[in-house]
């Protein structure tokens, strides 16, 4: 299953230009330094983080990650023992660098305002680090999308603020945002969605002091 979309968002066209390019490769690294990454700005590995969440999940659930740049985050979940992994991402130096970084998972080009793949596909869809990158306007789209391909749960890792804020990303203005993200998804789909489980994790890198993240898992009401 593959999707080669032309960029159509201003937030798209930054990140399929060379800055996309740049931070994928001062972002791509080995499974130990990405562990390292986590301990130095959280205290805690991200395989910590991802079996507190979903630690319950049997292993063979189905998980998309929507923006997974070089496959980090999903070679991460293949450590935590899940074997259905797939990945979608606008960048498409970052897709082959995922191809070349990965085994096992399914990666393809995409975007998250049209994902390429069946209703109710997934067990779990989830972001690490992306909605922050969504502009407001189009966020109900791509959450909307997240709802659609998944059959049972939404997972999130991003900045946290209980309103949405725009703030600075490496000197650029209008990509990068905070925000109460479970609490968008719900109000979005009202009765729809139950918080089964929600942590904040405050920075411990002294260069981040003050900055928190948040990681929740929603779950579909019925499902």
């Amino acid at each position: 299953m593959t999707s080669t979309p032309n960029p159509n968002t201003k937030q798209e066209h930054f990140w399929t230009s060379d800055f996309g390019r740049h931070y994928t490769d001062r972002n791509s690294r080995h499974l130990e330094d990405w562990n390292q990454f986590y301990l130095d700005n959280w205290g805690q590995t991200k395989l910590a983080m991802n079996e507190r969440f979903l630690g319950h999940l049997d292993r063979d659930a189905r998980i998309l990650e929507v923006g997974c740049n070089t496959g980090m985050q999903l070679m991460g979940l293949q450590e935590n023992g899940f074997q259905h992994l797939y990945g979608v991402e606008i960048q498409p130096y970052a897709v082959e660098k995922a191809k070349e970084y990965t085994r096992h998972v399914n990666i393809v080009q995409g975007s998250g305002l049209d994902l390429p793949f069946k209703d109710g596909f997934f067990d779990v869809v989830g972001t690490n680090g992306v909605l922050i990158h969504i502009s407001p306007d189009d966020l109900p789209k791509v959450m909307a999308e997240m709802m659609r391909t998944s059959s049972r749960y939404i997972w999130g890792f991003e900045y946290y603020t209980p309103d949405i804020t725009t703030i600075k990303y490496r000197d650029n203005v209008g990509y990068a945002w905070k925000g109460d993200y479970a609490r968008l998804f719900q109000e979005q789909f009202p009765g729809q969605l139950r918080l089964v489980q929600q942590e904040f994790f405050p920075y411990v890198n002294p260069a981040e002091k003050g900055n928190t993240d948040c990681m929740y898992l929603l779950e579909k009401i019925g499902a």
